[in-house]
Protein backbone atom coordinates (compact mmCIF):
# COMPACT_ATOMS: atom_id res chain seq x y z
CA UNK A 1 0.00 0.00 0.00
CA UNK A 2 3.01 2.12 0.88
CA UNK A 3 3.34 5.05 -1.76
CA UNK A 4 -0.14 4.84 -3.17
CA UNK A 5 -1.49 7.19 -1.32
CA UNK A 6 -0.43 11.00 -1.60
CA UNK A 7 -1.18 13.64 1.25
CA UNK A 8 -4.49 15.16 1.65
CA UNK A 9 -5.78 18.75 1.33
CA UNK A 10 -7.77 20.22 3.82
CA UNK A 11 -11.32 21.40 3.02
CA UNK A 12 -13.05 23.60 5.57
CA UNK A 13 -16.45 22.55 3.98
CA UNK A 14 -15.91 19.24 4.80
CA UNK A 15 -14.55 17.16 7.78
CA UNK A 16 -11.69 15.38 7.65
CA UNK A 17 -13.17 11.74 8.26
CA UNK A 18 -15.59 12.60 4.68
CA UNK A 19 -12.08 13.63 3.09
CA UNK A 20 -10.05 10.36 4.17
CA UNK A 21 -13.26 8.52 3.73
CA UNK A 22 -13.48 9.44 -0.25
CA UNK A 23 -9.80 9.14 -0.56
CA UNK A 24 -9.39 5.76 0.35
CA UNK A 25 -13.04 4.55 -1.74
CA UNK A 26 -11.41 6.60 -4.58
CA UNK A 27 -7.93 4.67 -4.22
CA UNK A 28 -10.22 1.10 -3.74
CA UNK A 29 -12.09 2.37 -7.30
CA UNK A 30 -8.86 3.11 -9.14
CA UNK A 31 -7.63 -0.54 -8.40
CA UNK A 32 -4.45 1.21 -5.99
CA UNK A 33 -5.82 -0.54 -3.16
CA UNK A 34 -6.20 -3.92 -4.38
CA UNK A 35 -9.26 -6.31 -3.26
CA UNK A 36 -7.61 -8.78 -0.25
CA UNK A 37 -5.59 -6.10 0.57
CA UNK A 38 -4.83 -5.13 4.82
CA UNK A 39 -5.47 -1.26 5.87
CA UNK A 40 -3.45 -0.17 7.68
CA UNK A 41 -4.57 2.40 10.22
CA UNK A 42 -0.69 4.13 10.85
CA UNK A 43 0.03 3.48 7.55
CA UNK A 44 -2.70 5.01 6.17
CA UNK A 45 -2.17 7.98 8.69
CA UNK A 46 1.35 8.44 7.77
CA UNK A 47 0.14 8.50 4.09
CA UNK A 48 -2.17 10.81 4.19
CA UNK A 49 -1.14 13.35 6.80
CA UNK A 50 -3.24 13.01 9.26
CA UNK A 51 -4.23 11.21 12.66
CA UNK A 52 -5.72 8.13 12.90
CA UNK A 53 -9.14 8.91 14.02
CA UNK A 54 -10.05 10.07 10.89
CA UNK A 55 -8.74 7.02 9.52
CA UNK A 56 -10.24 4.53 11.69
CA UNK A 57 -13.71 6.65 10.95
CA UNK A 58 -13.56 6.40 7.51
CA UNK A 59 -12.51 2.43 7.48
CA UNK A 60 -15.58 1.84 9.62
CA UNK A 61 -18.03 4.20 6.59
CA UNK A 62 -16.20 2.04 3.99
CA UNK A 63 -16.73 -1.14 5.84
CA UNK A 64 -21.15 0.22 5.43
CA UNK A 65 -20.78 0.43 2.10
CA UNK A 66 -19.29 -2.34 0.94
CA UNK A 67 -15.63 -1.30 0.25
CA UNK A 68 -14.23 -3.47 3.29
CA UNK A 69 -14.88 -5.94 5.28
CA UNK A 70 -13.69 -6.42 8.74
CA UNK A 71 -11.85 -9.96 10.05
CA UNK A 72 -11.76 -10.31 13.91
CA UNK A 73 -8.57 -10.55 15.51
CA UNK A 74 -7.04 -9.49 11.96
CA UNK A 75 -8.24 -6.01 10.90
CA UNK A 76 -9.59 -4.23 7.83
CA UNK A 77 -9.57 -5.63 4.24
CA UNK A 78 -10.19 -4.57 1.08
CA UNK A 79 -13.44 -5.96 0.13
CA UNK A 80 -13.24 -8.41 -2.61
CA UNK A 81 -16.17 -8.79 -5.48
CA UNK A 82 -17.46 -12.15 -7.13
CA UNK A 83 -19.76 -13.27 -9.98
CA UNK A 84 -22.67 -13.47 -7.42
CA UNK A 85 -22.18 -10.37 -5.75
CA UNK A 86 -22.23 -8.56 -9.15
CA UNK A 87 -25.69 -10.38 -9.96
CA UNK A 88 -26.45 -9.82 -6.77
CA UNK A 89 -26.69 -5.81 -7.35
CA UNK A 90 -27.61 -5.91 -10.71
CA UNK A 91 -30.93 -7.93 -9.88
CA UNK A 92 -31.67 -4.86 -7.47
CA UNK A 93 -30.20 -2.12 -9.90
CA UNK A 94 -32.48 -3.35 -12.54
CA UNK A 95 -35.70 -3.18 -10.55
CA UNK A 96 -34.80 0.14 -8.90
CA UNK A 97 -33.37 1.57 -12.21
CA UNK A 98 -36.49 0.56 -14.30
CA UNK A 99 -38.53 2.32 -11.29
CA UNK A 100 -36.64 5.70 -11.61
CA UNK A 101 -37.03 5.87 -15.55
CA UNK A 102 -40.93 5.48 -14.74
CA UNK A 103 -41.22 8.17 -12.09
CA UNK A 104 -38.82 10.43 -14.23
CA UNK A 105 -41.11 10.10 -17.17
CA UNK A 106 -44.24 11.75 -15.20
CA UNK A 107 -42.08 13.84 -13.06
CA UNK A 108 -39.05 15.22 -14.75
CA UNK A 109 -38.95 19.09 -15.67
CA UNK A 110 -37.97 20.36 -19.17
CA UNK A 111 -34.75 22.07 -17.63
CA UNK A 112 -33.68 18.28 -16.90
CA UNK A 113 -34.79 16.63 -20.25
CA UNK A 114 -32.30 19.31 -21.51
CA UNK A 115 -29.45 18.47 -19.03
CA UNK A 116 -29.94 14.66 -20.45
CA UNK A 117 -29.53 15.96 -24.19
CA UNK A 118 -26.35 18.24 -23.06
CA UNK A 119 -24.90 15.28 -21.76
CA UNK A 120 -25.91 12.52 -24.46
CA UNK A 121 -24.13 14.82 -26.62
CA UNK A 122 -21.03 15.26 -24.29
CA UNK A 123 -21.27 11.33 -24.51
CA UNK A 124 -21.14 11.11 -28.22
CA UNK A 125 -17.95 13.59 -28.19
CA UNK A 126 -16.34 10.90 -25.23
CA UNK A 127 -17.06 8.12 -27.08
CA UNK A 128 -15.55 8.90 -30.61
CA UNK A 129 -12.28 9.88 -28.68
CA UNK A 130 -12.21 6.63 -27.28
CA UNK A 131 -12.55 8.59 -23.94
CA UNK A 132 -13.28 6.09 -21.81
CA UNK A 133 -12.66 7.50 -18.43
CA UNK A 134 -15.01 10.82 -19.54
CA UNK A 135 -17.47 8.59 -20.86
CA UNK A 136 -17.87 6.95 -17.16
CA UNK A 137 -18.38 10.63 -15.90
CA UNK A 138 -21.03 11.10 -18.59
CA UNK A 139 -22.99 7.94 -17.98
CA UNK A 140 -22.74 8.46 -14.07
CA UNK A 141 -23.68 12.51 -14.53
CA UNK A 142 -26.52 11.41 -17.13
CA UNK A 143 -27.78 8.35 -14.33
CA UNK A 144 -28.04 10.93 -12.09
CA UNK A 145 -30.51 13.51 -13.59
CA UNK A 146 -32.86 10.43 -13.98
CA UNK A 147 -32.35 9.60 -10.49
CA UNK A 148 -33.12 13.05 -8.92
CA UNK A 149 -36.09 13.70 -11.40
CA UNK A 150 -37.78 10.66 -9.99
CA UNK A 151 -38.26 12.80 -6.86
CA UNK A 152 -37.55 10.13 -4.31
CA UNK A 153 -34.73 10.75 -2.25
CA UNK A 154 -34.69 7.11 -0.86
CA UNK A 155 -34.66 5.63 -4.49
CA UNK A 156 -31.61 8.28 -5.64
CA UNK A 157 -29.53 6.88 -2.34
CA UNK A 158 -30.13 3.60 -2.74
CA UNK A 159 -29.17 3.36 -6.45
CA UNK A 160 -26.44 5.62 -6.14
CA UNK A 161 -24.82 3.35 -3.65
CA UNK A 162 -25.46 0.41 -5.57
CA UNK A 163 -23.51 1.61 -8.27
CA UNK A 164 -20.72 2.80 -6.18
CA UNK A 165 -20.27 -0.48 -4.88
CA UNK A 166 -19.23 -1.59 -8.61
CA UNK A 167 -17.60 1.35 -9.91
CA UNK A 168 -14.82 0.00 -9.93
CA UNK A 169 -15.34 -2.33 -12.62
CA UNK A 170 -17.02 -0.02 -14.75
CA UNK A 171 -13.76 1.25 -16.64
CA UNK A 172 -13.06 -2.62 -17.84
CA UNK A 173 -16.26 -3.08 -19.05
CA UNK A 174 -16.63 0.38 -20.97
CA UNK A 175 -13.21 -0.29 -22.63
CA UNK A 176 -14.55 -3.57 -24.62
CA UNK A 177 -15.06 -3.53 -27.75
CA UNK A 178 -18.20 -1.86 -29.20
CA UNK A 179 -19.82 -1.02 -25.81
CA UNK A 180 -19.02 2.60 -25.93
CA UNK A 181 -21.28 3.39 -29.24
CA UNK A 182 -23.78 0.50 -27.29
CA UNK A 183 -23.89 2.90 -24.41
CA UNK A 184 -25.07 6.46 -26.80
CA UNK A 185 -27.79 4.14 -28.21
CA UNK A 186 -29.70 3.04 -25.27
CA UNK A 187 -29.34 6.38 -23.65
CA UNK A 188 -30.56 7.90 -26.71
CA UNK A 189 -33.79 5.62 -26.67
CA UNK A 190 -33.86 6.43 -22.36
CA UNK A 191 -33.65 9.64 -23.37
CA UNK A 192 -36.24 9.93 -26.24
CA UNK A 193 -38.79 8.17 -23.87
CA UNK A 194 -38.58 9.99 -21.31
CA UNK A 195 -39.24 13.14 -23.30
CA UNK A 196 -42.49 11.24 -24.91
CA UNK A 197 -43.35 10.98 -21.00
CA UNK A 198 -44.02 7.35 -22.04
CA UNK A 199 -43.68 5.71 -18.09
CA UNK A 200 -43.75 2.12 -19.57
CA UNK A 201 -41.31 2.31 -22.23
CA UNK A 202 -38.64 4.11 -20.00
CA UNK A 203 -38.90 1.68 -17.72
CA UNK A 204 -38.32 -1.30 -20.49
CA UNK A 205 -35.90 0.58 -21.70
CA UNK A 206 -33.65 1.43 -18.20
CA UNK A 207 -33.71 -2.40 -17.60
CA UNK A 208 -32.94 -3.33 -20.80
CA UNK A 209 -29.63 -0.89 -20.29
CA UNK A 210 -28.94 -2.70 -17.02
CA UNK A 211 -29.43 -5.91 -18.64
CA UNK A 212 -26.48 -4.84 -21.05
CA UNK A 213 -24.32 -3.28 -18.30
CA UNK A 214 -24.46 -6.45 -16.22
CA UNK A 215 -23.41 -8.78 -19.38
CA UNK A 216 -20.15 -6.61 -20.10
CA UNK A 217 -19.24 -5.78 -16.86
CA UNK A 218 -19.73 -9.70 -16.23
CA UNK A 219 -17.88 -10.50 -18.80
CA UNK A 220 -14.93 -7.49 -18.27
CA UNK A 221 -14.86 -9.39 -14.28
CA UNK A 222 -13.96 -12.97 -15.70
CA UNK A 223 -11.46 -11.22 -18.33
CA UNK A 224 -9.79 -9.89 -15.24
CA UNK A 225 -9.89 -12.44 -13.07
CA UNK A 226 -7.94 -14.90 -15.65
CA UNK A 227 -5.25 -11.95 -16.01
CA UNK A 228 -4.82 -12.45 -12.35
CA UNK A 229 -4.04 -15.78 -12.43
CA UNK A 230 -1.93 -15.80 -15.38
CA UNK A 231 2.01 -16.27 -13.74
Amino acid sequence: MRGRLTPIELDNYKPLRDIVFETLREAIIASRLRPGERLMEVQIAEELGVSRTPVREAIRKLELEGFVVMVPRKGAYVAGISIKDITDVFEIRRALEGLSAELAAERMTEDELEELERLLVRTMETTERLDVASTVDMDTGFHQVIYEASRNEKLSSMLYHLREQIQRFRTQSLSRPGRLSRVVVEHRGIVDALQRRDPELARQLAEQHIDSAESELLAAFQESEEEDEEP
